[in-house]
């Protein structure tokens, strides 16, 4: 055995390395064994194109998303018009194409992003 041994890396997010706020929501970052992971945690109200994308002149989210839904239910809604429900448990795919997202209902919503999360919300 040499010392080029990997370490176990342990870390929460209570502690991120990065947080990207904005209106309604926070998307936290932490990273880890060369990837990245996301906690996006949105108020009731929230959607994409008013809340993040208007801020940045975008009226839909073009970043790919692999996930999971904690708590709470949003939509992911394409630009052709069909719309998902995201609720606790699923896990998700989103391709790299123009889409909306909103909460449901009066309960915060949050989901774990596994791909994508390092170009999220970029100002």
């Amino acid at each position: 055995m040499g010392s080029d041994k990997l370490d176990v890396i342990l870390k929460r997010f209570d502690q991120p390395d990065e947080v990207r706020t904005f209106e309604l929501g926070r998307f936290e970052l932490v990273t880890l064994g060369g990837m990245t992971i996301g906690r996006a945690t949105y108020q009731p109200g929230w959607r994409w194109s008013t809340h993040v994308g208007a801020p940045i002149g975008a009226t839909h989210c073009t970043v790919e998303h692999v996930g999971l839904v904690v708590v709470g239910h949003a939509t992911a809604a394409m630009q052709n018009g069909v719309v998902h429900d995201l609720n606790p448990g699923t896990l998700f795919y989103i391709p790299a194409e123009p889409h909306d997202s909103w909460v449901v209902g009066g309960d915060p919503y949050v989901s774990l992003h596994f791909l994508g999360a390092g170009g999220y919300a970029r100002k």
